[in-house]
């Protein structure tokens, strides 16, 4: 315990049960647990689970001292472990320290902003063929129509291949994988203790390790100049050692899941957001036709897609694709005034800071237009993080960025979708937010 009085022990937070404390509320209750907590306690609070301490940050000041001003404290941690590495083993977003600045800077030049440039045309070429395959009139499923054009997108670019026969096997894992995460009883009970939830994540990593198993032995035969397995396959450690196929494995599961469910679930959104603002998507329409007068947009179209931006930018404040990020305590500190034990785990939401209205005038409303005149630089640093912040940002930002743009112009270039699911959108937090209901649209050609 801290002997300077002028530190405090416990910031406020909820009651909870003997032994749990109150962690089952907080996994049950998701997204509207984060927001009540905020709501009721303000902006640091602290709640017991069995035989940890648990923090829910909602200040930006504070979220920055934890991902940015002093990170080096601040690691995923065990409990993201038990959530992900199932999946994604010792990849970039598991990996700590040493391994992690390794991992990352082999993954590095895949990302370049002059190789993101090159990946441009595969997006738009890919949404071309999506867009091919639809007829007017018809209604579709958005999220999974999202699903397997991200999934091919980021298959092709990153990893060199096409993925026609792969498509199900992969859909289906994430699907399984996803929300086992979120069961209570895999959140509370010791890793050895077998679950249904945990057979269906071993299942869904043994579907995967074999898609990419294959691909792996396709690009040793075949290598290519500049995709991901490739540099990978041709990477030394500091020994001048090859990396082991477990640790590729790692990381093309690592990227196959995280580039494209993220990318996904935010176009979704983003066109749930457009077929109830009829206005927005008005002006939306407008900016495409005067910038790009009919024809695919390119790179260099961009710059003068200025709307097209802010409407992304909005649907990621509003439903941002990654609501929370955990982090734990190496060594005790302070944020606040309060004390954080060594081994804290603490929880940072973007979907609480997103609709703060500190930050943000009327917060719940979908208004493009406030991204106008560099709004973004009035904000404080961290009341806006959708790709979190500091040296674990999310390698893949411009990579998404580039990606949302590209296939909302491509896809309101020639057709407008009309919502026929619920207005009411309830989402459901997993390691991303998903819909918990399938989003349907009836395409209209324009």
């Amino acid at each position: 315990m801290s002997t300077d009085p002028a530190i405090k022990e416990f910031p406020p937070g909820p009651s909870g049960l003997p032994i749990v404390g109150a962690m089952p509320r907080s996994i049950l209750g998701g997204l509207e647990f984060r927001e009540r907590m905020a709501r009721e306690y303000g902006d640091i609070v602290h709640w017991k689970g069995p035989g940890d301490h648990f923090y829910q940050l909602n200040h930006p000041e504070d979220i920055g001292q934890v991902l940015v001003h002093n990170n080096t404290n601040y690691v995923k941690g065990e409990q993201f472990q038990r959530v992900l590495r199932p999946l994604t083993g010792n990849g970039i977003l598991n990996s700590e320290g040493q391994e992690w600045r390794r991992n990352r800077h082999l993954i590095q030049p895949a990302f370049h902003p002059n190789r993101i440039n090159v990946y441009a045309e595969m997006m738009t070429d890919q949404t071309e063929a999506m867009l091919d395959a639809w007829t007017d009139g018809e209604t579709r499923s958005i999220h999974e129509d999202m699903m397997e054009l991200t999934l091919r997108i980021v298959s092709q670019a990153l990893f060199g291949v096409e993925i026609d026969r792969y498509v199900d096997d992969i859909e289906s894992a994430v699907n399984t994988f996803l929300p086992a995460t979120s069961s209570l009883s895999n959140l509370l009970l010791p890793e050895s203790v077998p679950l249904p939830s945990r057979r269906r994540m071993a299942q869904a990593r043994e579907t995967l390790d074999s898609v990419v198993t294959e691909i792996i032995q396709r690009k040793r035969a075949n290598p290519g100049e500049h995709d991901v397995i490739s540099m990978l396959l041709d990477a030394r450690d500091n020994d001048d050692n090859p990396l082991s196929d477990k640790q590729i494995r790692d990381e093309a599961i690592t990227l196959i899941t995280a580039g494209h469910e993220t990318t996904a679930v935010s176009l979704t959104y983003t066109m749930y957001l457009l077929a109830q603002h009829p206005e927005i998507e008005e002006k939306f329409v407008r900016e495409l036709d005067a910038v790009l007068d009919g024809e695919r947009p390119t790179m260099g179209d961009l710059s003068e897609l200025t709307y097209t931006e802010q409407i992304v930018k909005e649907s990621m404040r509003l439903f941002p694709p990654v609501p929370s990020i955990v982090r734990e305590a190496k060594e005790t500190d302070q944020i606040s005034g309060y004390r954080i034990p060594e081994g804290a785990k603490i929880f940072l939401s973007q979907w609480v800071v997103h609709r703060d209205n500190r930050w943000y005038d009327d917060p719940l409303a979908f208004r493009p237009e406030r991204w106008a005149n560099d709004m973004q630089s009035s904000l404080p640093q961290l009341a806006y993080f959708p790709f979190a912040a500091g040296p674990r940002r999310c390698i893949g930002d411009r990579f998404a960025m580039l990606e949302a743009r590209l296939l909302l112009a491509m896809i309101y270039q020639n057709y407008h979708l009309e919502l026929r699911s619920d207005r009411n959108l309830e989402v459901v937090q997993t390691i991303t937010s998903r819909p918990k209901e399938d989003i349907r649209m009836t395409i209209h050609e324009r």
